[in-house]
């Protein structure tokens, strides 16, 4: 089984070993390294390419929630979980649209972060119960529609990437599956697995964020089929 990669960011040593506790005890997850200020932190992410960082906002030498930002554009494939004091609605939208791809308040941490881990790591967005979308009025599509399209786009896999563009130029899934050599299932799950990442609800959807986000221009070129 290969294992969900973590890094723990946070400045309190006793919460970093309770973490680190909590995830070793999974059997899908390991903790791969930890740090207790921004900077030792940018730099181990260099070295132990987690996939999973849990990152508290409040640590020394940090920039707030402007340090998602420098995160995800010094590692543009890591997954951010905001690990957090802050239970307010408008914290939380300003982190999501800084580029993280969860959020869990710390007083729940014990029974949400597993789960948000698992959420995030299949390339969903995981808000938990204390901020829920009940409370805040937003629906999960909503709330992913508010993360930027450049963390967006770069969260999809290069086959996802072609799926999407062969998808918006209106080719069928079996086109689709005869032009990549996949089966028309895997085009499914593909298709499916789009529209779960990017908060998009049907074939419709996808085409247009393709299309405002310059997709086709860079994509196949040979006419539909």
């Amino acid at each position: 089984m290969t294992k969900i990669r973590i890094f723990i960011a946070d400045d309190h040593a006793v919460l970093r070993a309770g973490l680190r506790l909590l995830l070793q005890t999974q059997d899908d997850m390991e903790v791969v390294g930890e740090a207790g200020d921004f900077a030792e932190t940018l730099a181990q992410l260099q070295v132990v390419q987690p996939d999973i960082l849990t990152l508290d906002l409040s640590m020394p030498g940090g920039l707030g929630l402007k340090a998602i930002e420098k995160i995800r554009d010094t590692a543009p494939a890591l997954r951010v979980i905001v690990l957090t004091m802050h239970d307010d609605p408008a914290y939380l939208r300003t982190a999501l649209a800084m580029g993280a791809c969860g959020y869990v308040v710390k007083s729940v941490a014990d029974t949400e972060l597993i789960s948000a881990i698992r959420a995030v790591s299949q390339g969903r967005v995981f808000v938990d119960a204390r901020s829920s979308t009940t409370t805040l009025g937003t629906t999960a599509a909503q709330l992913t529609a508010t993360i930027p399209a450049k963390w967006q786009i770069k969260k999809l896999s290069a086959r996802e990437k072609e799926v999407l563009v062969l998808i918006a130029q209106g080719h069928t899934n079996q086109a689709v599956a005869d032009r990549l050599d996949l089966s028309v299932k895997t085009v499914e799950s593909y298709r499916s697995r789009l529209m779960d990442k990017l908060g998009l609800q049907n074939r419709a959807d996808l085409t247009r964020f393709a299309i405002e986000h310059q997709l086709l221009d860079h994509g196949p070129s040979e006419p539909l089929l």
